[in-house]
């Protein structure tokens, strides 16, 4: 069986952005939640600042969706290529 890379790195993107959405809003409606996670955030996407508003929270949830999917399409990759078995004799 093969994976679609495409399909999974959508549906990747689109878990780890939305992920990165919620946990921003809540942080900027509940001041200290998800400080850690936020601040793990803030330490691999440049431009991202914690959470400050709904710019900030756009920006994450952008480098999340494009990161998802980079790492969708590589595991996808990754699965069918080790997935075909050995080469025929």
């Amino acid at each position: 069986m093969r994976l679609d890379a495409k399909g999974l790195g959508l549906a990747c993107g689109i878990l780890w952005g939305a992920a990165l959405l919620l946990v921003s809003l809540g942080g900027m409606m509940w001041p200290g939640y998800g400080t850690a996670f936020l601040e793990f955030a803030q330490s691999i996407y440049p431009g991202y600042h914690g959470p400050g508003g709904i710019g900030p929270a756009i920006v994450v949830t952008l480098y999340g969706l494009v990161d998802g999917f980079i790492g969708g399409v590589v595991l996808a990759w990754l699965y069918n290529r080790f997935a075909r078995g050995p080469a025929p004799a």
